[in-house]
């Protein structure tokens, strides 16, 4: 088992609920490394997860995040935002459980369509209402939940940090 001090903290959840943005606070609040899965992912495919999608396709994405995940996996005493898919692969979400204090970040739909529309780099934006219905369940397995509507991300920071505290 691992150290609380030594834990992960992860963060997760559907695209634009706040995993970034929150993950950087948790980071600067607990003095301790972030990563965001998706940056790594970028930096190893040497191309944008858009390009990456357009050239070698989804298949490729998925391989090369779960390599990321398992990575992320090895190390401790981090905070890490995944990409809105990683958890859903049964195989990581497990390794991130082992390895870590996972969170679920959740926000409502019409939250979610409101911060998309505010970007346009993100490859499955435009299906996303039903990529949303499909991830529901492998979200749903994940026991930690945070609603990140209408707060701020050190407000959000706080409560993940009290439920990390708590957890045994």
């Amino acid at each position: 088992m691992v150290t609380r001090e030594a834990q992960n903290i992860v963060l997760t959840g559907f695209m634009g609920v706040g995993k970034t943005t929150v993950g950087r606070q948790l980071a600067v609040d607990l003095d301790r490394r972030f990563v965001d899965a998706d940056d790594l992912i970028i930096e190893r495919a040497e191309m944008s997860i858009a390009e990456m999608f357009a050239v070698k396709g989804e298949a490729a994405f998925r391989a090369l995040e779960s390599e990321v995940c398992r990575d992320l996996t090895t190390e401790a005493g981090l905070v890490i935002a995944t990409g809105g898919g990683m958890l859903v692969d049964p195989v990581n979400r497990t390794r991130m459980q082992k390895a870590g204090f996972v969170v679920c970040l959740d926000a409502p739909p019409d939250i979610i369509r409101a911060r998309l529309d505010l970007t346009h780099e993100r490859p499955l934006a435009s299906n996303w209402e039903t990529l949303y219905e499909q991830r529901r369940a492998a979200y749903a397995a994940i026991p930690v939940h945070v609603d990140t509507t209408d707060k701020p991300p050190e407000r959000i920071a706080e409560e993940i940090i009290a439920l990390w505290r708590a957890s045994t």
